[in-house]
C-alpha cells in the first residue's frame, strides 16, 4: 500500500476526495498518466497495487466524496491501461458495479459515467460482466434521480451496442434474467426490458423467437399498462414477433397457446383482443402442434364470442369457425371428451351467443365423432336436459337438435323421452313455457308418430295421475293446433278406414284416458263420433269440475278453427252423421248456459240446415234417444256412418267397448285419488274450530255450473293476450 501511495502524489490523493468535481476530475487525469507510465514499463505489480489502493481507500470508503473520486479514478486507470485493461477488469469493474447501487445518487451517477468510460475502452471484454451490469441497469432505469436515470440510459445504449457486436454474448444466459423481470410493474423498468427485447430481436444471430414463450406473458402484461408509450412499445414488439411466427417454419405453438388462453380472459380489453388475434393466427398456422390444446383454446374463445367489444366478438367467431372446420381424428390426439367438457361448461354462460356456439360444437362432434360422443353421453345428458329450460328459443331449438341426434339410436330414443317427462313432472312451468316448442320440434326432427307413440306409452304407466292428465292435455292441444303435426292429424282422421290410423288411435287412447276432454277431442279427430258420445254419457258428477269446463271451452273454440273444417261440413249431413250431432249436443248440455262457449256451440248447431234431415230421420231419432252404455259394450264395436259398409268393415278392428272400459277404469283411478285428497284435507282440518269446519265444509262442496262457467271464462285467455310459440296454457 505504501508503494502505491508513493506513486501517487499527496496533492492528487487529496484532490481525488475533494468535494469539487473539477478537482476530482483533474486528480483522475493525473492517475491516468501515472498508469500509462507504469503500463509502458510493464510494471504489473505496481499497477495492481495502485488499483487495490484506489478500491480500498476510495471506492469502498464510507465517505461519499471518496467513493465519487474512487469510481472516477478506476475509470481513469482503465483508460490509462488501454489495451492492457482486460486483464485488470476483474479488479476494476466489480467495485464500480457495486457503486451503481450506492445510497448517494451522485455516487450512482459517477459510477454510470465510469462504467461507460470503461466499456468504451474494453468493448467486447465487457460482456463478461453483462449479467451484473444488466441487473444494475434494470434497477437504475427506475432510479428516483432523473440525472441517474439519464446516465443509466446512456450506459445502456453503449452496452446494447457492445452486445449486438459481440460473438461472446449468450442469449441462453440472458433469457432467465429477462424472464425474472418481465412481471415488474414499474413503467421505466418495463420500457427498459422491451427495449432490450426489441434490440436483441433485431440481431439475426440471436434467436429471440425460439425463447418467446419465456417472456411472452410479460409482454402481454404490458398491454394493459396505464402509460400509452409502454403499451405502444409492447404492441410493436408483439407485432414483430407475430410476423416472424408467420414466416418461421419452426415455432413452439403449444407453450404460447397456454399463455394466450390465460390472456384471453384478461380484464383489459386490448389484451383480450391481442390474445384472440394471436390465437386466430395460431389455429391457422399451428396444425398438428395445437391438437392437444384445442380444448383450452375453445374454452378461451367461446366466452369472447359474447364480448362487449365488437372487434373481439368478430375475431373470436372467426377463430371458432376455423377451429371447428379442422379435420382431426381421436387417433391424432384429438380429445373429444375435453371438448365436450368445455362445451358443457359454457352452456351455463350468461350470454346467449356463447351457449349457442357451445351447442353447435356438441352437434358438430355428434356428427363427426358419434361413437366417441356417446361414450361421454352420461356426463352431458343432464346438462342438455336442463338447457331445455333456457330463456332463449334459439338455444332450446339447438338443444333439441342435439337431443334428436342422440335419439337416432333406438336405445337412446326412449331414454330421451323418459327424462323429458321427468323434467316436465319436476317443473310444471317448463311444460307450460317450453312444452309446445319442445314437442313440436322433436316431432319434426324425430317423426311425429314415433314421438307421440313413445310419449303415450310412458304416460300410460305414469303414477302421478294429475301430472299425466296435464301432460295428456298438453299433448292433445299440440296435436290439434300445430302445423308440424298435420300429417299425424290426417292419419288419425283415417282411423276408421286405414290400418295405420287405427293402430295410432289405439296407441294414443291408453294415455289419453287420463283426460276425458282429450279422449273426446281424439274421437272427434278420428271421426269416432259414436264413441265420443258414449264417453260423454259415461261422465259422472265428479268429472264435471272447473278444470273440465275450461277444457271444454278450449275444445269448442278449436272446433271453429280450420283444423275442424271437415267436421263442420259434416254437419250439412246430419242424417249421415247422427252421432256427431249427438256428441256436440252432449257437449252443449255440459256447458253452463251463461258461458261464451255455450253460445258459440249453440250458434253453430242452429246453423245446421233442416233440409239435410230428410231421409235420415230414423237415424237422428235413434241418435237422440241414446244407446244404453251396457248395450254399447255388447253390440257396438263400429262407429261412423252405419250406412257406409266400407267404413264399418274396416273399422271392426277397434274394440270400442274395450276402449270405453279402459277409459272408465282410468277415470275411476282419478276419482279415487281425488277422494283421498279431499279426505286428507278434511282430516287435516278436523281439529279446527266449529266456524272453520263450517267454512271448510262449504269450500268442499262442488261448484255450481254458474260458478264453473265464470271460472272457465276467467281462465280463458283474452283475444289480445297470446302465448309465445313455445308456451302452453294448461
Amino acid at each position: 500500500m505504501s508503494d502505491a501511495l508513493s506513486l501517487i502524489p499527496a496533492a492528487v490523493h487529496r484532490n481525488l476526495s475533494d468535494k469539487l468535481y473539477e478537482k476530482r476530475k483533474n486528480a483522475a487525469l493525473e492517475i491516468e498518466n501515472i498508469v500509462k507510465n507504469l503500463t509502458s514499463a510493464c510494471d504489473h505489480e505496481k499497477l495492481s497495487k495502485v488499483i487495490d489502493m484506489l478500491i480500498k481507500e476510495f471506492a469502498n470508503s464510507p465517505q461519499p466524496n471518496h467513493r465519487k473520486g474512487g469510481v472516477l479514478a478506476l475509470a481513469a486507470v482503465t483508460v490509462g491501461l488501454s489495451s492492457e485493461a482486460p486483464q485488470y477488469l476483474e479488479q476494476i469493474v466489480p467495485p464500480v458495479i457495486t457503486s451503481l447501487s450506492d445510497q448517494d445518487s451522485r455516487v450512482r451517477y459517477y459510477a454510470c459515467e465510469a462504467l461507460y468510460n470503461i466499456a468504451k475502452v474494453v468493448r467486447g471484454e465487457f460482456i463478461f460482466f453483462f449479467n451484473k451490469i444488466f441487473d444494475a441497469l434494470c434497477k437504475l432505469s427506475a432510479d428516483s434521480d432523473p440525472s441517474v436515470q439519464s446516465a443509466a440510459h446512456v450506459l445502456d445504449g453503449l452496452v446494447k451496442d457492445i452486445v449486438t457486436e459481440s460473438d461472446e454474448f449468450s442469449i441462453e444466459e440472458f433469457i432467465p434474467l429477462l424472464k425474472d423481470r418481465m412481471n415488474v410493474l414499474n413503467p421505466y423498468v418495463r420500457q427498459f426490458l422491451v427495449g432490450w427485447i426489441t434490440v436483441l430481436d433485431s440481431v439475426p444471430d440471436f434467436d429471440m423467437l425460439g425463447f418467446l414463450p419465456d417472456f411472452l406473458d410479460g409482454l402481454f402484461n404490458m398491454l394493459g399498462d396505464s402509460r400509452h408509450e409502454i403499451r405502444q412499445q409492447a404492441v410493436s414488439a408483439l407485432s414483430e414477433f407475430l410476423q416472424e411466427i408467420k414466416n418461421s417454419p419452426s415455432v413452439d405453438y403449444g407453450r404460447m397457446a397456454e399463455i394466450l388462453v390465460q390472456r384471453a380472459s384478461s380484464p383489459d380489453e386490448f389484451t383480450r383482443l391481442t390474445a384472440i388475434t394471436w390465437m386466430n393466427e395460431f389455429v391457422t398456422l399451428g396444425g398438428d402442434q395445437l391438437v392437444h390444446y384445442y380444448a383450452d383454446i375453445l374454452g378461451a374463445i367461446l366466452p369472447c364470442v359474447s364480448d362487449n367489444n365488437e372487434k373481439i366478438r368478430e375475431v373470436a367467431r372467426e377463430t371458432n369457425e376455423e377451429l371447428r372446420s379442422i379435420h382431426v381424428e381421436p387417433s391424432d390426439g384429438f380429445d373429444v371428451g375435453a371438448i365436450l367438457s368445455v362445451a358443457k361448461r359454457q352452456l351455463s354462460s350468461d350470454h346467449e351467443a356463447t351457449r349457442i356456439e357451445a351447442l353447435i360444437w356438441i352437434s358438430t362432434l355428434l356428427n363427426k365423432h358419434r361413437a366417441e360422443v356417446m361414450c361421454f353421453l352420461n356426463e352431458i345428458f343432464d346438462t342438455l336436459l336442463k338447457a331445455l329450460a333456457d330463456s332463449s328459443d334459439d338455444v332450446v331449438l339447438l338443444v333439441l337438435e342435439v337431443h334428436a341426434g342422440i335419439a337416432k339410436d333406438p336405445q337412446h330414443f326412449r331414454k330421451l323421452f323418459v327424462f323429458l317427462i321427468h323434467n316436465f313432472r319436476a317443473d310444471y312451468s317448463l311444460l307450460e313455457r317450453r312444452g309446445a316448442l319442445i314437442i313440436r320440434r322433436l316431432c319434426v326432427l324425430l317423426d311425429a308418430e314415433r314421438v307421440y307413440r313413445e310419449l303415450s306409452t310412458i304416460l300410460e304407466g305414469e303414477d302421478n295421475l294429475d301430472f299425466a292428465a296435464t301432460m295428456v292435455q298438453a299433448l292433445n292441444l299440440i296435436l290439434l293446433t300445430s302445423s308440424e303435426l298435420s300429417k299425424l292429424r290426417n292419419l288419425l282422421r283415417g282411423s276408421l278406414v286405414t290400418r295405420e290410423g287405427k293402430e295410432l288411435l289405439v296407441a294414443l287412447y291408453a294415455s289419453w284416458c287420463h283426460s276425458p276432454m282429450a279422449i273426446i277431442s281424439l274421437c272427434l279427430l278420428a271421426q269416432a263420433y259414436q264413441h265420443a258420445s258414449v264417453v260423454i254419457q259415461s261422465l259422472v258428477e265428479e268429472d264435471i269440475n272447473v278444470r273440465f269446463l275450461v277444457q271444454i271451452d278450449k275444445l269448442i273454440r278449436l272446433l271453429e278453427t280450420p283444423i275442424f273444417t271437415y267436421l263442420r261440413l259434416q254437419l250439412l249431413e246430419p242424417g249421415r252423421y247422427p252421432w256427431l250431432l249427438k256428441t256436440l249436443y252432449g257437449l252443449l248440455m255440459l256447458l253452463p248456459q251463461q258461458s261464451a262457449a255455450f253460445r258459440i256451440l249453440q250458434t253453430r248447431l242452429k246453423t245446421v240446415p233442416t233440409y239435410s234431415f230428410s231421409g235420415g230421420g230414423d237415424q237422428i231419432s235413434r241418435a237422440s234417444s241414446g244407446v244404453p252404455s251396457s248395450q254399447y259394450r255388447l253390440h257396438h264395436e263400429n262407429d261412423g256412418d252405419p250406412e257406409d259398409n266400407t267404413i264399418n268393415s274396416c273399422h271392426q278392428g277397434i274394440n270400442f267397448a274395450a276402449r270405453l272400459q279402459q277409459f272408465e277404469n282410468v277415470q275411476n283411478q282419478h276419482r279415487g285419488q281425488a277422494r283421498k285428497k279431499v279426505n286428507y284435507s278434511y282430516n287435516s282440518t278436523s281439529s279446527s274450530s266449529t266456524s272453520k269446519e263450517v267454512k271448510t265444509s262449504k269450500e268442499q262442496q262442488p261448484p255450481s255450473l254458474t260458478s264453473s262457467s265464470s271460472v272457465a271464462d276467467n281462465n280463458r285467455p283474452s283475444p289480445r293476450s297470446r302465448k309465445g310459440s313455445g308456451q302452453l296454457q294448461l
